[in-house]
């Protein structure tokens, strides 16, 4: 696969797929990977990823799952490209697709109700808080510059099926408002799991799944923990990283 400046592959270490990333842009982080974990696509369910930057969770939970068809919406076209080009790299082409729009227009993109599952890793920083790095590929990625949380929520509802789950990752500082914009969407949360780097620490990450018209009823999962010791995961982490 031919290259353009300051783009390299990496491994993702699961069917022997790797993807294209931009050096000088925004390469994914372990939250992407945290959420192909939790997230799951069962046979002949089709899935969204919205935001999809590089198209990581596509490709990743393509390699896990046995979904009918993945696909990821991102706005940012050299994200579209990488993506795409990582898709025909592994050779799932067939299954997977990559397309460019914007997630507050994806319900006029996509047909209404159609997805089983969706997923996203959006931007975690409110906008105008905290520091808007310059480059602007990290700036849309980390901030809410382009859409925001309520866009998100209020996305995926209208594109996933009745009964179809929603599975997010985020900090947990924006908890209670996560939590009231699914309602506020008829989006049920059912199952939440705190994130934490050790086990002493406080979490860092939230994973959430929420269910369309879902019942109400959560499960808090156990606590997921990233380090046993300093720079050695945890026997989940390498399972969910599939190094074990």
């Amino acid at each position: 696969m031919k290259l353009k400046p300051n783009e390299r592959i990496d491994d993702l270490h699961i069917n022997g797929y790797k993807i294209i990333q931009n050096t000088e842009g925004f390469c994914f982080g372990m939250d992407a990977v945290l959420l192909s974990g939790f997230a799951k696509v069962k046979e002949d369910e089709t899935h969204l990823d919205l935001g999809t930057g590089t198209g990581i969770i596509p490709i990743l939970l393509e390699a896990k799952g046995m979904g009918k068809s993945y696909m990821g919406l991102e706005i940012q076209e050299t994200f579209v490209d990488m993506a795409n080009r990582s898709v025909v790299m592994n050779k799932i082409d067939d299954k997977v697709t990559i397309i460019h729009g914007d997630i507050k227009e994806a319900d006029k993109l996509l047909p209404l109700s159609s997805f089983n599952v969706i997923t996203t890793n959006p931007p975690y920083m409110d906008s105008g808080k905290g520091l808007v790095n310059p480059e602007s590929m990290k700036a849309i990625a980390r901030h809410e510059i382009l859409c925001t949380l309520e866009d998100v929520i209020k996305s995926a509802s209208r594109l996933v099926t009745v009964s179809g789950r929603f599975y997010m990752i985020h900090r947990p500082h924006r908890l209670i408002d996560i939590i009231e914009l699914l309602r506020r969407y008829n989006m049920e949360p059912k199952r939440l799991r705190m994130v934490h780097s050790y086990i002493h620490k406080d979490a860092t990450m939230v994973l959430i799944e929420a269910v369309r018209n879902g019942k109400p009823m959560i499960k808090v999962e156990s606590p997921l923990i990233i380090y046993k010791a300093i720079n050695e995961y945890t026997d989940e982490i390498k399972q969910i990283y599939g190094k074990i």
